[in-house]
């Protein structure tokens, strides 16, 4: 199966809100809790580190759907405030705590009239074959999380 085309994703979305207060999202545990991962999912533990080569790890599950508590680890390669984040992201780990996904996530946030012009890059780097159908929904997740993260930071 070729799945070359999509691992890479590439979605941009203005932000109604400046672009400290969306970086602060990315990096601040208590704001990353409230909008990480598509609708119907819940986020009841997470620790971060926000530094380079900082950690981070979140949980997210979704008992309306019967998801089941995942969790998603990663390392802060870059942080430029306000401006840059680059970090890795590991999840579905196996019982060997092996991730069955990998991908490193570039975000550029851009002052766009006093709202934020945010791009990510999501570039997969390792997927296991079970998992390529998830694939087909990381943009969609991707999707329902910024839209998540703009009600949180949105001016009213």
């Amino acid at each position: 199966m070729d799945i070359s085309s999509k691992k890479k994703l590439r979605l941009t979305r203005i932000i109604n809100a400046p672009r400290e207060l969306v970086y602060k999202a990315f990096t601040n545990r208590e704001m990353l809790m409230q909008w990480w991962g598509p609708y119907h999912f819940e986020n009841p533990e997470c620790e971060i580190e926000s530094k380079v080569n900082g950690k981070f790890e979140i949980c997210m599950y979704s008992p309306k759907l019967g998801y089941p508590k995942n969790w998603c680890k990663g390392v802060y390669l870059e942080l430029k405030e306000p401006e840059h984040i680059v970090f890795t992201l590991a999840a579905f780990f196996d019982e060997n705590k092996t991730a069955k996904l990998e991908n490193v996530n570039t975000i550029t946030l851009e002052n766009e009239n006093g709202k934020t012009k945010l791009t990510i890059h999501v570039e997969v780097k390792h997927i296991d074959e079970e998992l390529y159908q998830a694939l087909n929904g990381m943009e969609q997740g991707w999707s329902e999380s910024l839209e998540k993260l703009n009600t949180l930071v949105a001016i009213k």
